[in-house]
């Protein structure tokens, strides 16, 4: 992993949080409203609709779009798919494991979270599909809670796999971290250096000053990790068939703690809960 030490951090200043902060909670709002569209009957591309006219609707730009050879404003990963998977007319039926991205830019900033979702709710839901995303989603806040002034990327590499250890042994499995997608910096574009790896490893990584702005997304399976892209060059799912979770927030430091930027909240509770500082600037 020697790669990461030579990856570097562009802080953001105060006033381009702001901006950014509104990109991210223009992506949590359109993810907020989506989770209330998943249901039985409804296509992966009636939600892309959905979230384009909403982003559009609200002064946006679906930034996914932007990214060379993608024209949807979503990513819906259904099952087995671990990520990027593309809308079209797959029917959602109930128990269906959805993971759903999403990306806004607005006055030139960026925004991206994801979160995962069972069509018809937990009623509907293998008990073991549960608890994938709920490992998931809390591996995720560890991660976040792990990111710090004066810190290192690795910090969140390592909480989000000891988060995950912690749930396989409380849920009595071996969850698969994959470890070929990771997450990555944002601000000006949506994909920016460093990459924020899921999993320990060892050697020097980039230190997160103030101004930090990164996505800490852990996918996560039910098997193994290993995965192929299939036919159509984007979807990705997992070898032997086993189904994945996908969470993710963009996150900033500020000179008072943490700051979800595509968390409703700023990420005020979660935060809290964690016994990690909560600074969001003028929010």
């Amino acid at each position: 992993m020697g790669w990461l030490g030579r990856e570097r951090v562009a802080p953001k200043s105060a006033e381009q949080l702001l901006l950014m902060r509104t990109a991210g909670l223009l992506v949590g709002r359109t993810l907020e409203m989506l989770r209330g569209e998943v249901r039985e009957g409804v296509t992966t591309g009636q939600l892309d609709a959905l979230a384009e006219s909403f982003i559009r609707d609200h002064g946006g730009v679906p930034n996914f779009q932007l990214v060379p050879g993608y024209r949807h404003t979503l990513c819906t990963s259904v099952n087995e798919q671990i990520v990027h998977g593309i809308p079209g007319d797959r029917v959602l039926e109930p128990g269906d494991l959805l993971s759903i991205d999403c990306g806004a830019e607005v006055e030139g900033w960026n925004g991206d979270a994801a979160m995962t979702v069972v069509v018809g709710g937990d009623d509907a839901a293998r008990p073991e599909d549960v608890r994938l995303s709920e490992a998931t989603r809390t591996s995720m806040w560890a991660g976040i809670a792990a990111l710090r002034n004066g810190g290192r990327i690795s910090d969140v590499g390592s909480a989000v796999h000891g988060s995950i250890e912690r749930s396989g042994r409380a849920d009595g499995r071996a969850y698969g971290i994959v470890l070929d997608y990771v997450g990555h910096g944002i601000g000006e574009d949506m994909h920016m250096p460093p990459q924020v790896p899921n999993y320990r490893h060892g050697g020097k990584s980039p230190v997160t000053p103030v101004g930090t702005t990164i996505c800490i997304e852990p996918m996560i399976t039910l098997g193994a990790q290993e995965n192929h892209v299939l036919a159509d060059e984007w979807t990705i799912v997992t070898d032997d068939g086993s189904r994945a979770a996908h969470w993710e927030h963009s996150v900033a430091i500020t000179d008072r703690g943490l700051w979800v930027l595509t968390e409703i909240d700023g990420g005020e509770a979660a935060l809290t809960a964690a016994g990690a500082p909560f600074g969001p600037l003028g929010d």
